[in-house]
This record gives structure tokens, C-alpha cells and sequence, in this order.
């Protein structure tokens, strides 16, 4: 299989607000970036999109590390949130209906056949790819990378 790494990022305009998500797809040498802006919606569907996205362009099984500094998407994937969730019909513990439902399902879509391990790594801090991601996204959600489109899936 092939080792990629996917770096993520994202953020809105306030929240909700205009918002964008930007990652980083890296095999070897060969690196893609994604972005895309949002008319409104929220910094936590962006931070799920970004990794959808670099998911969603592998064209094979892959070993994926998945770099994103959005502790409810690492948590959620690696805490076994989402399994609970899904057992209860996407209800959580507190008995509140699951946030972003349409984004962690599409993700467990985009995750089918591939090995992934996912990587916390602290925002703002220095962390080059991180960095990147970050100004991919706020470039996005400024309407900087093609212009903003309806987030069809963000409800208030």
C-alpha cells in the first residue's frame, strides 16, 4: 500500500460564518492541495470536510496518516465516538442528536479500504503542513480559492 499523508485545516468566519477547509495530500515527493469556501457554515464541518477531501482523491487503498489540530475530529475518529454514535442511531451519551451527521458518515465513506491513523497536532504552533492548511483554509473562506459555495449539508 501506499503511504500518504493528508495534512488538514479549517475554518470559519465566524461560527456559524463563511468558511473553508484546506488540506495537503503528500505522497513522497509529489504533494496536492484542496481548498474550498462555504457561504456559511461552521469551523467543525470544515475541519471534517478538509480530511474527506484529501480521502476522497486517493484513487486506491492506502496507508493514511491523517494531520489535523480539530481534537473533535482526531477524538471522534480515535475514542470510538462515532462507533458509539452510530449504535445509538446518532444520538450521543448526553441524549442529543449528533452534530454534522451527513460530514461523519460521507467520512466513513471516503475511509473505505484505506489503514488510518490519525494525528493531533497542536494549531498555531509552527507546524509547517499545519500552517499551510490553516492559510489554505482562511484564503478559502475568504472567497480567495474560486469563491464561496452553499455548504448543502449545514443546518442552524
Amino acid at each position: 500500500m501506499k503511504k500518504i499523508e493528508i495534512f488538514t485545516d479549517g475554518s470559519s468566519r465566524g461560527n456559524p460564518g463563511p468558511g473553508g477547509y484546506g488540506s495537503i495530500v503528500r505522497y513522497g515527493k509529489h504533494v496536492r492541495e484542496l481548498a474550498q469556501g462555504f457561504t456559511k457554515t461552521t469551523n467543525n464541518r470544515m475541519e471534517i470536510l478538509a480530511a474527506i477531501a484529501g480521502l476522497e482523491i486517493l484513487k486506491e487503498p492506502c496507508q493514511v496518516t491523517i494531520f489535523s489540530d480539530s481534537r473533535y475530529l482526531v477524538d471522534a475518529q480515535t475514542k470510538g465516538w462515532v462507533e458509539g454514535w452510530k449504535k445509538r442511531n446518532w444520538i450521543k451519551k448526553d441524549k442529543k442528536a449528533v452534530k454534522n451527521v451527513d460530514l461523519w458518515k460521507r467520512l466513513e465513506i471516503a475511509a473505505e479500504g484505506h489503514t488510518i491513523a490519525w494525528q493531533w497536532v497542536k494549531g498555531h504552533a509552527g507546524h509547517e503542513m499545519n500552517e499551510r492548511c490553516d492559510e489554505l483554509a482562511t484564503q478559502a473562506a475568504d472567497g480567495e480559492m474560486g469563491g464561496l459555495i452553499p455548504d448543502e449539508g449545514f443546518q442552524e
